[in-house]
């Protein structure tokens, strides 16, 4: 699967029918959204949908959350572009990464994550009518952009709406969004989020301070 490819294949086709679909934009942190949204925002009528049951702690989860609002109040391209809130739910997140808390990221317990976190976009894509939902997380080297494509598309069955296949890195998205990062000044965090990618960070920092 190309997705960089699939996913212009839609637009264009919005495009040929002069439609500009709405999208709900699973969003995870503002560094990552800003080069998501400079791409769709001409294609798209967006809405940012922050649900992140997995940060920790609560301060870091309302950190980045007020980054978020701010860069959409401040880039001209994120015009237009509301903020949807889910609920903080963290007992959510612990449930689904139980039994897996002492694996390496990028595994398992993130693929559940994902699945916890998309299942929610496309709930409230379908309850809100909304004509495409898609998540901002391909954009990280760290995500893996086939198991989020897998999850996306198998949710939309569930939940009838289209998922927008996607893998956000691609056409140098990942180095746009630290060239955003750097001209709005946004925080950019050094682990994914959770309270296990926070212990292996500080693991590494502690090994490398040794």
């Amino acid at each position: 699967m190309n997705a960089q490819n699939i996913m212009e294949d839609v637009i264009r086709q919005e495009e040929s029918a002069g439609r500009k679909p709405s999208l709900l934009l699973h969003c995870c942190c503002a560094p990552c959204s800003s080069s998501v949204m400079e791409q769709l925002s001409a294609h798209f009528h967006i809405t940012a949908f922050y649900y992140n049951p997995n940060i920790s702690p609560q301060e870091e989860y309302e950190k980045r959350i007020s980054e978020l609002d701010g860069l959409l109040k401040r880039a001209p391209f994120a015009e237009g572009i509301s903020l949807l809130a889910g609920p903080y739910d963290p007992d959510t997140f612990r449930q689904a990464a139980r039994g897996l808390e002492t694996l390496p990221e990028g595994g398992e317990r993130c693929f559940r994550c994902y699945e916890l976190r998309l299942r929610m976009t496309a709930a409230a894509a379908a309850e809100r009518g909304f004509d495409y939902f898609t998540t901002t997380l391909s954009v990280s080297p760290l995500k893996k952009a086939e198991k989020l494509n897998e999850t996306g598309l198998r949710l939309a069955v569930e939940y009838k709406v289209p998922y927008l296949v996607s893998d956000f890195k691609k056409k140098d998205g990942y180095l746009r969004s630290i060239t955003l990062s750097k001209e709005y000044g946004l925080y950019r965090q050094d682990y994914c989020g959770c309270i296990y990618s926070r212990q292996e960070r500080d693991r590494r920092k502690s090994g490398s301070a040794e």
